[in-house]
């Protein structure tokens, strides 16, 4: 059984230096699994989209997608925008599994890790 495909889910902005550190991100979790693969797709303003993307994906052979919401908590934009962006994912990929986590933000291991760090800022 092959490895899932991990999409980091991010808001998008119009300047493309925003998505730094969501390239930096992927970047760290492929150094830590190199072989996994790990893809980025955006809400808005910028692309891929997520539907988009999972449907490349679908057609590249994929069965297996875990999608992360690189959101702090679930706001507006993944109580209403991202259900219907997975359902169209998924109507575009009805032979893939796609499954989703909580928001990033909401997970203990990030919620320990941001804390630890705005205490080191607070410490230097």
């Amino acid at each position: 059984m092959s490895m899932p495909v991990v999409i980091l889910f991010a808001h998008g902005a119009r300047d493309p230096a925003w998505a730094q550190p969501f390239h930096a991100l992927r970047a760290a979790l492929l150094a830590a699994r190199p072989e996994g693969r790990v893809e980025l797709a955006f809400l808005e303003l910028m692309e891929p989209g997520l539907p988009d993307l999972v449907a490349t994906l679908a057609n590249e052979g994929v069965n297996e997608i875990v999608v992360v919401p690189v959101f702090l908590g679930r706001g507006g934009h993944l109580r209403r925008d991202f259900p219907v962006l997975m359902e169209a994912a998924r109507a575009r990929a009805p032979a893939v599994t796609v499954r989703e986590t909580l928001a990033v933000g909401e997970l203990p291991a990030v919620i320990a890790a941001m804390s630890g760090a705005i205490l080191g800022v607070l410490e230097e």
